[in-house]
C-alpha cells in the first residue's frame, strides 16, 4: 500500500485533519479526521510503501504494546483509510 498524494495534515486541537490538496487528489472536498496515534502513523508512511505489519510495528515502537494489540488496532484504521480513498 501507499499513501495518495495532494493530502495534507493540519493539527485541529487535539486532532488532526487530512485535508486534499492538489490537482492528485478526485475529491478536492474532503477532510478526513485523525487522532494523534493515525496521525503518526500516517506521517510515518506518508510517500512510502507499507502494509499492516509495518503500521504495527510503529506502534509497537512507539508505544511499547504488544504486536497482537497492534496488528488487531491497525486493520480498522486500515479499512478506514482504504474506503476514505486515502491510499491505494
Amino acid at each position: 500500500m501507499k499513501t495518495k498524494k495532494g493530502y495534507r495534515m493540519r493539527p485541529l486541537g487535539k486532532e488532526y485533519i487530512l485535508v486534499a490538496e492538489g490537482l492528485e487528489v478526485e475529491n478536492a472536498n474532503q477532510m478526513i479526521s485523525m487522532n494523534a496515534t493515525a496521525a503518526f502513523l500516517w506521517e510515518a508512511v506518508e510517500g512510502k510503501d507499507f502494509d499492516a505489519e509495518t503500521l504495527a510495528q510503529l506502534l509497537v515502537d512507539e508505544y511499547g504494546i504488544d504486536i497482537e494489540t497492534a496488528k488487531k488496532d491497525v486493520t480498522p484504521l486500515l479499512q478506514t483509510w482504504e474506503k476514505a480513498g486515502i491510499i491505494n
